[in-house]
């Protein structure tokens, strides 16, 4: 046991809990993750392999892709990202991500790209007509996928954040539109693009309403979705009943991809002051480790056991709906659905062969 802290609230022995839960059903590729920084990225290794992870796919910082790719060499695939920390963002999500997509696909073989569609992307914008560039539906993404098909690409998209957040960050709809809004572009450029291959990361943004993507996949053969995002997949995935769960991963067997949207960075080995993504949530190789297995942990525990009890990763969302209830270290109920083999087998591999790796040419 260790000491109990936000990314491991009940102290777990992650290397013993890993060889607990034994081999999964099939190799996993995870295909959402976040791998910067060359020791990050031996740290995650070691972690992914432990939980029988055998490769990634990556949204990984331009200038870091070398580094991550001399450490984990074949078991990385990219993905192509703009430059998200640039202060011109207009210019960094239009015109720069054309570019940047040409260098990540000529330079790193990425042949996925990534739209970013938060809501909150509308509080880095300055003026309306920055917010109407990056519309999913608007001129510059119709540019960005009409290179994608050039190149035989596809695309992974964000769409929408959690309900907590709609009903506290988001709660002014005339600023982030209603959580049913941020769908109504998407599936105009999946009926524009038919031939492009979609994937909506987060469950597509809506793992607590399981009906909703039933339709949604119903409406459009050419949208996948994964499973990203541990805290918020295990929050609210662990509400839905097994037999709904299992009814609805078996109904999308082939369109249901495992991601776990883990971050791993340099910035986690040692204490920074710096303000970047994620980076203070380690401060140290140990604590890096706990990070990233957790989150490998959770959700092969939700899926494949029976457990019913806390989940180890601290969640913030429950604070902020609810702060007279939970504090920063409360964590939610994991409910484990013990899945079938077969099903999991389909999550963990061979929907990701059938849906991404065709693109990368493995």
């Amino acid at each position: 046991m260790s000491e109990p802290w936000a990314q491991n609230t009940l102290g777990l022995d992650f290397r013993a809990e890993a060889e607990l839960l034994g081999e999964p059903a099939e190799p996993i590729v995870d295909v959402h993750t976040h791998i910067n920084g060359g020791k990050a990225a031996e740290i995650w290794a070691d972690a992914a392999s432990r939980f029988g992870v055998s490769m990634t796919y990556t949204q990984t910082v331009l200038e870091e892709a070398p580094g991550v790719r001399d450490a984990l060499g074949d078991r990385a695939r990219f993905i192509a990202i703009p430059d998200y920390m640039a202060e011109d963002k207009k210019y960094a999500f239009t015109e720069g991500y054309i570019e940047r997509i040409k260098i990540w696909h000529g330079e790193y073989g990425a042949r996925m790209l990534k739209f970013w569609q938060a809501p909150r992307l509308r509080d880095y914008m300055n003026d309306q007509d920055a917010i109407d560039a990056l519309a999913l539906d608007g001129p510059w993404k119709r540019k960005a996928v009409e290179l994608a098909n050039e190149l035989g690409m596809m695309i992974m998209t964000h769409i929408a954040d959690p309900d907590t957040w709609f009903a506290t960050k988001y709660a002014d709809a005339s600023v982030y539109g209603t959580k049913a809004q941020q769908y109504e572009p998407l599936e105009r450029m999946l009926d524009a693009y038919p031939e492009t291959q979609w994937l909506a990361a987060h469950m597509g943004g809506y793992p607590e309403n399981l009906d909703f993507l039933d339709g949604l996949l119903e409406r459009h053969d050419n949208l996948s979705l994964d499973t990203s995002a541990c805290k918020w997949q295990v929050r609210e995935l662990s509400k839905q009943p097994r037999e709904k769960m299992l009814a609805f991963l078996e109904r999308w067997k082939g369109r249901i991809l495992f991601g776990s949207d883990i971050v791993a960075r340099d910035e986690h080995l040692a204490e920074s002051d710096e303000v970047q993504y994620a980076a203070g949530q380690a401060s140290d190789p140990e604590q890096a480790f706990d990070l990233y297995a957790s989150r490998y942990w959770a959700l092969r525990t939700m899926f494949e056991t029976d457990y019913d009890g806390p989940s180890p990763i601290a969640d913030p969302d429950l604070m902020m709906v609810e702060p007279e209830k939970y504090d920063a270290m409360s964590s939610p109920r994991l409910s484990g659905k013990s899945l079938p083999d077969d099903v999991m087998t389909d999550v963990y591999s061979r929907a990701v062969g059938r849906v991404v790796a065709r693109h990368y040419g493995d």
